[in-house]
């Protein structure tokens, strides 16, 4: 997914419990039929663990003939995650990669020093009415890692372990956690899962993850005496015993790891440690230095304004 113009999301620490860092709304923005939610970055909370962007996109309906076209555009410095719970996408790559991602399939990409990918409905998909509905995040990579080769994987329901038990799905995305430990590999300490709770169950949340947070996509949970509903973003602070209470049906994720090495600038799809790295990209995007992308390479999304990142901050 393509970075949308900057409109930071809502993020508060007053009158949360002591165990809560912040509690963070997102922002909702239309683009063209489909509503996307962002979470991260926030102006309080810029990364949790190495998540540095944080998008629900839908849920939305599409009609025949219809679907999403996030045209080619480019990446550095970063990994994107993406996990659907509804509706399928096709991501192209300028690996030479396609692949359709399905719900509870994981696509990981790696960006490096630079990689270009789309992402839209499939031909077969748009011959009907469609769905979609995920997240994608992004992850930044450690600044030994940030200017390293691009990298594409893809992980199927069936390769990431699960837990069923007491009122509990769980699915392990990456890390460990619960007894599980999903196959996945990064260059960081990363937490990362997909939970489903009946409403009354109990889900104790991993203390040794240094950072951890909770997204809340539909239900309504309670925390250390306080409750929070569908569409917040719960940053808990390090070092805490919590666990949460599921009021009603609820689906959450859970998503964290060890504190980055250092901050990190974020500029349109770029992500980097240092602002030069973010301008040196932007120049070869739009000197038509990137790779295209193998079956997807009559368009493109233009390099934005390249005055604003005069005014990026860590």
């Amino acid at each position: 997914m393509s970075r949308l113009a900057d409109q930071e999301p809502e993020c508060r620490s007053e009158g949360c419990p002591d165990a809560v860092d912040a509690v963070i709304i997102p922002r909702t923005s239309d683009i063209g039929g489909f509503t996307v939610e962002r979470a991260l970055p926030s102006r309080k909370k810029r990364m949790i663990g190495p998540f540095v962007f944080w998008d629900q996109m839908g849920p939305g309906e599409f009609l025949a003939g219809d679907g999403i076209d996030v045209r080619p555009h480019p990446h550095i410095g970063l990994s994107t995650v993406t996990y659907l719970f509804d509706g399928t996408m096709d991501h192209r790559d300028s690996l030479g990669t396609h692949m359709t991602i399905k719900p509870g399939d994981m696509n990981l990409m790696t960006a490096g020093s630079g990689i270009v990918h789309s992402e839209r409905t499939g031909a077969e998909d748009r011959e009907r009415t469609s769905r979609l509905y995920g997240i994608q995040s992004w992850l930044a990579l450690p600044k030994i890692h940030e200017e390293g080769e691009a990298a594409f994987k893809h992980f199927g329901a069936d390769d990431l372990p699960t837990l069923d038990a007491e009122g509990l799905e769980v699915q392990m995305i990456m890390g460990e956690a619960f007894g599980l430990q999903s196959p996945v590999e990064v260059p960081w300490n990363t937490l990362y899962a997909n939970v489903r709770m009946a409403a009354g169950a109990v889900l104790p949340l991993p203390r040794e993850t240094e950072e951890r947070a909770i997204y809340i996509v539909s239900g309504s949970v309670s925390l250390c005496g306080a409750e929070y509903g569908a569409g917040q973003m719960i940053s808990l602070r390090s070092g805490t015993d919590v666990a949460v209470r599921a009021e009603a049906d609820t689906h959450l994720m859970l998503l964290g790891g060890a504190v980055m090495d250092g901050p990190r600038y974020i500029w349109w799809n770029f992500v980097g440690s240092r602002i030069d790295q973010i301008r040196d990209a932007a120049e070869r995007w739009q000197a038509g230095e990137f790779a295209k992308v193998p079956g997807d390479d009559k368009e493109f999304i233009p390099l934005p304004d390249i005055g604003t990142l005069d005014r990026v901050k860590a």
